[in-house]
Order: structure tokens, then sequence, then C-alpha cells
């Protein structure tokens, strides 16, 4: 059904809502007047039935109004936000159908209340006008939402990534390599795998690659290693076993024209991280890590090059995993970038499950706390970098604890450079939540070599005075401070 024929049809449906609610008439009695049941009237209002012309009459006589004033977009100040936001196309953006919500169900709730839930949608657009956000910012909020919901763990994407391993008679051992990978897309799915292929187009150096599907070419970035080139490659197989339709044809998300296309990549994101790393194989070396009595930085990243993945593939897994089998259900991932140039570090992908947890992403251009081990390493990095030592990663264990909170995480961060990207590092890092579940699965939370630092969100709110790798000075906080001030004395001189 178009977005117009579903407008339609819910408009019609408040119209005549409207219209009863003015006449004081009950479904039955309306029913008694027009001759439609009161099934069929409740379908009507709720936007579900549009009736054809015999009866849009019928209910209009039983209104008393024309079968043209009935069918009008005409309707009182009141009902002006919810006419307004359906021409906006605003609800039908959202993916609403992804969490089980009836669009019309929404429509109805907005115009129960008009008013205040009209300046409530107001103030959600006003906020996403003052902050530059596009489509896609909607989009992939509707995502992190959808996957922490689910806690990240899929078992319908799982089961096809064994279906596939039995299709194609995958061997059991891992890694698997891009040409075994690759042979697939090209005997199997008639893709023509291009290397370099993007060499010819600079404005495209920052992919890793880019499908052309009425050729079926996958142009490659020339600077690709063989596991970055096997993630990419298991993406296609993803996207063809899974038969998607809407998807995007490059390696990451640019600007997405529909919200399946965010989906879907996420889904072959999630496949071909599955396909590298089996569930019951990771399971078993995660077991055997978190047994281990103290910490082992080599003996982490062991685990990565076991498999053959990069660092994201790995935490990528590590977030179905640890909810669906160890009980770990509180934690949350973050990828930062170290801009080179510029100094400025970022947030570009975010996930919390369970829990909306106190290190979080900030849109205010604020600065991160440079305590989170996730900034510290790459400073780190940055720094072995500059000394001419060629360094491929590194990785730190941190217990932070959050001031002004009693929440402590066990946050395991790994560090590299951003190939095929020269100009920035990034870090990966999963916070585990501190609890009675954590201790009991991880056995090397008490090990007195594990590096303990008190920590913030960001330097603009953060009450650690004495903090020797600050940033900002706490604006934020001495404004807060300064309004409270103010309440206190107001308060003193009322009470006096």
């Amino acid at each position: 059904m178009s977005v117009h024929q579903l407008n339609n049809k819910i408009l019609f449906g408040l119209k005549v809502k409207q219209l009863r609610r003015e006449q004081s008439y009950s479904f039955a009695e309306l029913s008694k007047k027009s001759g439609l049941s009161v099934s069929y009237l409740n379908e009507i209002e709720k936007g579900k039935k549009y009736p054809k012309q015999d009866k849009i009459d019928a209910l209009a006589k039983a209104l008393g109004v024309s079968s043209a004033e009935l069918t009008s977009r005409d309707f009182d100040e009141r009902m002006t936000p919810v006419v307004d936001l359906l021409k906006s196309n605003f609800l039908h953006e959202l993916p609403l159908d992804l969490f089980g919500i009836e669009l019309t169900k929404v429509v109805e709730i907005i115009a129960n209340a008009p008013a205040r839930v009209g300046a409530f949608i107001s103030t959600l657009l006003e906020l996403s006008r003052n902050y530059a956000l596009r489509e896609e910012n909607f989009y992939f909020s509707a995502l992190r939402s959808y996957l922490e919901l689910h806690n990240n763990y899929f078992p319908e994407l799982e089961d096809a990534v064994q279906k596939f391993e039995e299709t194609f008679h995958l061997p059991d051992q891992r890694p698997l390599t891009p040409e075994v990978l690759g042979r697939l897309l090209e005997k199997h799915y008639g893709y023509t795998l291009v290397d370099d292929g993007l060499q010819n187009y600079p404005e495209l150096t920052g992919l890793r690659s880019v499908f052309l599907p009425r050729k079926k070419q996958l142009l490659l970035n020339g600077n690709l290693n063989d596991l970055q080139k096997s993630f990419q490659y298991g993406k296609e197989l993803g996207f063809q076993f899974l038969e998607v339709k809407e998807r995007a044809y490059t390696s990451s998300l640019l600007r997405s024209r529909v919200f399946e296309e965010v989906l879907n990549h996420s889904k072959s994101i999630y496949f071909s991280v599955a396909l590298h790393m089996p569930l019951n194989r990771i399971n078993e070396d995660l077991k055997s890590f978190f047994a281990r009595k103290t910490w082992d930085g080599e003996a982490w990243l062991d685990i990565t090059k076991r498999y053959v993945v990069t660092p994201e593939m790995f935490y990528h897994r590590l977030t179905n995993i640890l909810p669906q089998f160890f009980g770990i259900r509180k934690l949350f991932f973050f990828r930062f970038s170290n801009h080179l140039k510029t100094g400025h570090f970022e947030i570009d992908k975010e996930l919390h499950l369970n829990h909306n947890h106190r290190p979080h992403s900030n849109s205010l251009d604020e600065h991160y706390c440079r305590r989170w081990v996730s900034i510290s390493l790459l400073e780190d990095l940055r720094k072995l970098q500059k000394e001419g030592k060629y360094v491929d990663t590194i990785v730190r264990a941190q217990i932070s604890s959050y001031v002004g909170s009693r929440d402590q995480y066990l946050c395991l961060t790994i560090a590299r450079p951003a190939y095929p990207s020269p100009d920035k590092n990034v870090s990966v890092t999963i916070g585990l939540l501190i609890n009675d579940e954590l201790r009991e699965r991880v056995n090397f939370l008490d090990d007195p070599a594990l590096v303990r630092a008190d920590v913030h969100t960001t330097c603009e709110r953060c009450a650690i005075m004495d903090c020797k790798v600050r940033a900002s000075e706490p604006i934020i906080l001495q404004k807060r401070q300064r309004i409270h001030e103010i309440e206190d004395r107001i308060e003193t001189l009322i009470k006096g």
C-alpha cells in the first residue's frame, strides 16, 4: 500500500472520530444511524478501512455533514499537528513495524492528545534541525534500539550461517581465506572481483569496496589486506544467501535511501562475522580466556589471530555471544576514531545492551574524558608512531570507576591504525559492568596488574579537579554549580 493511500485511510478515520465525538455518538448509535456495523466503524476510525462511496454517503448523512466535507482534509486546529505530521512523512520514515508497532496506533495516540503530543513531536523535529540530524541518523538510532532489544543476537542469522556452511561444504577449520570465499562469489553468484578496482577514483579511497549490480562487479580497494578482503567477501555472500533486495552498494553506509538498507547492512555484517567465528568454537575460546587467573593482553589478541579477523569483527562477535551464552548482559561497545591531523577524537560506532551505560557518545562538541582507556591507548599508539615505531595493534584492560556513581566497568580495548585510511587510528572497546554475574564468569577481575582509573564522561562535566590529562575546563559543571548557588540563595531569602 502506498504512503498516500495509508494517509488517506488514517486521515479519514480521524475525521470520522472527530465528528462522532462532536455529536456525542457512541459506536452503537452511529451504527444504527448509518447502517454500518460497529466493527466496521471501528476499523474505519483506526485507519484500517476506507469505505466505498455509498458507505461514505450513509456515514456523512448520519454525522450531519456532506460527503465532500467528510472526505476533505480540513480539520480543526487541535488536529493540525497530526495532519502536518502525516504530510511531512516523518512517521513513515520510522521503522515502526520493526518493533511491532502499527502506524495507525501511533496516530491514534497522537490524536487523543493532539496539542500535547504535537508539541512533543515539534520539539523532536526542532532538535533534529538544530543538530543537523539527517534521515540516516534516525535510521541508525532505530537500528541500535533494535539490536539492543534483541541483545544483538539473532538465531535466524546463526542458522543461516550454518546452512550456508552445509550448502557449500565449507571446511571446519578456520580461518577462511579470501580465496575460498572469493571463489564462492565468482562460481556460485557470478561475481567479478576487481583487485585495486578503485584506483582510478581518488574520491573513493576511503571505501573498502563498491559493488556494481548491473555488472556484478565488486571493486576492491587495493590497500586491503587478506582479512579485510575476507570480511568484505563474507558480507557479499550474506547479501546473496539471505536474498537481500534493498542494499547499499558501498562497503560502509554513506547515505541510506530507506531503513531496510541500514537493517540489511547490519545483517550482512552479522553474517560475515558469524561465518568467520563459528559459535561453538569462539564460545570455547572465550571460556578458556575468562578462566585465566590473570589478565593477558597477548592471549586476548591471539584470539583475533586464530581466526584472522579484525578487532572490530572480534568485538562484534563478543556483543552477540556474551549476553546470550555467558550471562554478561550489561555491556557497551565503542569504536573511537582519532584523526591524526586535528587530534580530534570521535565515537563512530556505539552499542549499549541492557542498560543506558554512563560512558556514551556526546554530540555537543565536548571533550571525551582522556582517562578512558579508549583514548589513552590511542594516544600511546600515536606516540609510538611519532617515534617511528611500526605498531599493528596494542591492547589494554582497565577497570574504570565512574565519578559520582558506583558503576565500574572492565574495559578491554584494542587500538590500531585505520588501514586503508592513513590519516587516522581507531580503538575498539567493550565495557562490561562489574557485578556479581561478571565476577562469576571472569576470574582475572581481581588481578592487581589491571590498570584502574577514575573516569567521567566529558571534561566539561567532570569533577576530578586534579586531573593532569584534562582537555578542557569543567565549564558545564561550573555553570550548574552557579545555578545551584543562585537557587540556594533565593531559597534562603524567601525563608528569611
